[in-house]
């Protein structure tokens, strides 16, 4: 039996976060390729605007809309828009995340504190309940939180980034508890060390990265494609009995 349609987004309304690059954007140009049309979003309009346009090239349905997470009033003003101009959505990724700190826990800031909980935290949850009210209203949805490997096993250096993605695994179980019964269910992606920009830090610092490699069975970090089908499955209607769960996609480094 063929059962690729499960799999097929055509005609849903998804909206990445943090998807000017990176995973984000790896996950923008899957959910396309399936189907739908995404809505590319990140702080800066014109880094959306340039995947937008190529996801439109290549053939896929796409639009670029600037959002800071951080800020409560772009939350409420991108639910806005969207509503306005498609009256629905079907697919949230909450994947903007702000890692402004690395070193020890104990000489964290209160400005580095505050940023990371503001996006991490309460940026997560406020677009997680913008997205579950607008799906609700149209017969449900999916929303997938791209937490961390960090979330399970805290990161030396990377204390408050790590709470924040423990606090993402949390939340998501929470709203998938409360929002199953209006048809919208909510996942977590848990990936591992990624080649990212944001993972910079740790990816281009040799000593660092042969410590994280030492721990991972497969012997390398992840492409940012290779994130994107595990939201592509989450997102879809082959998920459609999952809900509250954590996709770990980490070459193995949280085998025990």
């Amino acid at each position: 039996m063929d059962r690729t349609h499960l799999f097929d987004l055509t005609g849903r309304i998804a909206l990445v976060t943090g998807a000017s690059r990176g995973i984000g954007e790896a996950i923008a140009r899957t959910l396309a390729a399936a189907g739908a049309h995404v809505i590319v979003s990140s702080r800066k309009l014109d880094g959306c605007q340039a995947v937008a346009g190529s996801i439109a090239a290549a053939g896929g349905s796409a639009e670029a809309l600037a959002c800071h997470i951080g800020e409560m009033d772009e939350i409420t003003g991108a639910f806005a828009a969207i509503e306005e101009r498609h009256g629905r959505l079907d697919i949230l990724v909450n994947n903007a995340a702000a890692n402004p700190y690395f070193g020890s826990i104990v000489d964290t800031d209160l400005a580095a504190f505050q940023k990371t909980v503001d996006v991490n935290i309460r940026g997560y949850f406020f677009m997680s309940a913008g997205g579950a009210r607008l799906m609700a209203r149209n017969g449900g949805g999916s929303i997938v939180n791209v937490a961390s490997v960090n979330a399970v096993i805290p990161a030396a250096a990377q204390g408050i980034y790590s709470i924040t993605k423990a606090a993402v695994v949390s939340m998501t179980k929470a709203f998938a508890k409360e929002c199953a019964p209006s048809g919208v269910r909510v996942n977590a992606l848990l990936p591992g060390a990624t080649d990212t920009k944001f993972a910079a830090a740790l990816i281009r610092n040799k000593p660092i990265l042969d410590q994280v490699l030492a721990h991972v069975p497969m012997g390398r970090v992840a492409r940012p494609d290779e994130m994107a089908g595990g939201v592509l499955y989450l997102a879809s209607d082959a998920a459609s009995y999952t809900t509250g769960t954590c996709l770990t996609i980490d070459g193995g480094y949280l085998i025990a």
